[in-house]
């Protein structure tokens, strides 16, 4: 599944399922522009010969920045991850609004933008492959996680619309909607949710985390990566509008 001369924009590649995405686009000879907002990420991107692009995607004018040194690698970008993002659980009555207001920006509206200002050179080339990082709750809901599941409801969403708007155009546009998936985020959560609820943490995980689950373990972000990298490959020119789970059978139930 090569991707030999193509440009992808990984957001949120610092670590976690975003690493994991820009090592396997590099490793399969896709050039990378790594995303993420701490500094330290330009040691991922040396590592996979790629181009660290630093932003802070709760400034919307910082999206167009990014996308905009996206271009200027390679006056293109082919693959577009949006994967940023990040935590915070409280009940809903407790929950602060300019927290709120800083995911939906980070989760949803982002998102729409880098997929706004990346389309045209998509379009004008022929060929496209957008993959949107929901989740599992981008399907279902879980409690004192409001602005998360709002959030990625819409992306899910976006996601849909997007590939009808696109499809003719040789762009695919594609949702990956994991369950818990072991990442420095997870771990932050699997903290939170154990204060919150008051329970121990491994209670967490076996009580929250992987009680709806049929396969009792969390996912491993390559696992992510190896989906993410066939959606963007050829062999997918097929599948467009797509939520493809990888929810250890969270939502057979």
């Amino acid at each position: 599944m090569s991707l030999a001369g193509k440009v992808a924009l990984v957001t949120g590649a610092g670590s976690g399922i975003g690493r994991a995405i820009a090592e396997t686009f590099a490793r399969e000879g896709a050039k990378v522009v790594v995303h993420d907002i701490h500094p330290a990420t330009q040691q991922v991107a040396d590592a996979i010969d790629g181009v660290f692009a630093q932003a802070d995607l709760t400034d919307q004018a910082q999206a167009r920045q990014l996308a905009d040194a996206a271009l200027a690698v390679a006056g293109r970008v082919d693959i577009l991850v949006n994967n940023a993002g990040f935590q915070h659980i409280a009940p809903v009555d407790e929950f602060p609004e300019e927290t709120w207001n800083r995911m939906i920006q980070v989760l949803l509206t982002a998102p729409f933008q880098l997929i706004k200002y990346l389309l045209p050179g998509m379009k004008a080339q022929g060929w496209g492959r957008i993959i949107n990082i929901a989740s599992v709750h981008a399907q279902v809901a879980s409690p004192y996680k409001s602005a998360y599941i709002s959030a990625k409801h819409g992306l899910l969403g976006l996601t849909k619309t997007v590939a009808l708007e696109v499809g003719a155009q040789g762009i695919t546009v594609n949702a990956i909607c994991p369950a818990y998936v072991r990442t420095p985020l997870v771990e932050n959560q699997i903290r939170a949710q154990a204060e919150s609820r008051g329970i121990p943490e491994a209670e967490v995980i076996e009580r929250v985390m992987l009680e709806p689950a049929a396969i009792k373990r969390l996912i491993e972000p390559s696992e992510v990566a190896e989906l993410a990298l066939f959606l963007a490959s050829q062999r997918a020119s097929a599948i467009t509008g797509v939520a493809h789970n990888i929810d250890l059978g969270w939502t057979a139930r």
